[in-house]
């Protein structure tokens, strides 16, 4: 049987990575194809479900929200694994959105809570994950240190920032705050804030946060992480190493992956950009279902050879909107079809 890895990131607003997974295996399955799933994440929302094989126990932990608010927190666990989401802490869906949040007092307080709990669970040789994406803040990660440094520290394990982004650590008030909420006087003010935030992790840590690629992911937390003796990675290749995407490519005949929206950004360090670059290195034949591109996009995807699909194109925006993982596993399912290789047909 003809065997499709089908690795879609999260669809923002509309489907989780999961859902989607689903969806479009389901489609392949009713064509006659053997199905391998793995949904994926470059370390924003939807982190905790593509981890979800490797950390399979999911724990709850009552944080202090963005604004300040308590909110429940969901963490996963493996044998020295623990994975935390950023965003289900302090991201910006907690607070009703960019024009409900208060940029200059969000924290992410709560998400080094998270950070403090898993890593007493994970214990002294284990490691800890943080996943910098979503976030309400533009807090430099003081509010992340801060709470593990209440909490006692780390206890011994070690701090991994998954983030998509090489923004340095400064220039995420610019980059970042204004979608956070932020207006222009207020990005002047979080842009002196992170400025006096790097000369006070320096004096700590002996590093010099504002020269360290991905500091600047969600509003500065990466910098917060290098302060307390963290590292930072690409979040697609954490997680495709975490799932073995490189075995699963080996298992495929064919890939189907995507994400809500595509542009330039999705071939830089994101999954639908790192799916279709390892795809056609093995020559994969490999479809991007998405819901809505840009021209960059398009293009970028034409370019690396894959397959593309837009939703909005073929279903209108309010019908895309409506039913997305119904739609993409339709074409996902014309588009197995159309290779010839339906084993039902």
């Amino acid at each position: 049987m003809n065997r499709v890895l089908v690795v879609p990131d999260k669809w923002k607003g509309t489907a989780s990575a999961a859902d989607m997974a689903k969806a479009l295996s389901e489609a392949a399955e009713a064509r006659g194809w053997e199905s391998l799933l793995a949904p994926l994440s470059d370390g924003g929302e939807g982190l905790l479900d593509a981890c979800a094989a490797r950390c399979p126990e999911v724990f709850e932990t009552d944080v202090r929200g963005p604004l300040g608010a308590p909110t429940q927190a969901r963490w996963r666990q493996g044998e020295g694994l623990a994975v935390v989401e950023l965003a289900s802490a302090s991201g910006l869906t907690l607070v009703g959105g960019a024009t409900a949040n208060d940029p200059i007092q969000a924290t992410t307080y709560g998400t080094g809570q998270l950070v403090a709990a898993a890593a007493r669970s994970v214990g002294p040789k284990g490691t800890v994950v943080v996943g910098l994406g979503g976030s309400a803040t533009t807090d430099g990660g003081a509010g992340l240190v801060a709470a593990v440094d209440d909490a006692g520290g780390l206890h011994g394990a070690s701090l991994l920032g998954a983030c998509d982004v090489t923004t340095t650590f400064v220039d995420a008030a610019r980059l970042f705050a204004p979608q956070k909420g932020a207006k222009p006087v207020q990005v002047a003010q979080l842009t002196v804030r992170l400025e006096r935030l790097a000369e006070d992790y320096l004096v700590r840590a002996g590093v010099d946060v504002r020269d360290v690629p991905g500091g600047g992911a969600a509003g500065g937390t990466g910098g917060g992480i290098v302060a307390l003796g963290g590292t930072l990675t690409s979040g697609y290749e954490l997680v495709a190493d975490l799932v073995d995407l490189s075995g699963l490519l080996e298992r495929a005949d064919r890939v189907v992956t995507g994400e809500g929206g595509l542009d330039a950004t999705s071939f830089a360090g994101k999954v639908v950009g790192g799916v279709v670059a390892d795809a056609r290195a093995r020559d994969l034949p490999v479809l991007v279902v998405v819901g809505r591109s840009d021209d960059d996009g398009r293009a970028r995807a034409e370019a690396a050879g894959a397959d593309l699909v837009v939703l909005t194109d073929r279903f209108g925006i309010d019908e895309s909107m409506r039913s997305p993982c119904q739609h993409a596993g339709e074409v996902t399912g014309e588009w197995l079809g159309a290779l010839g290789l339906d084993a039902l047909g």
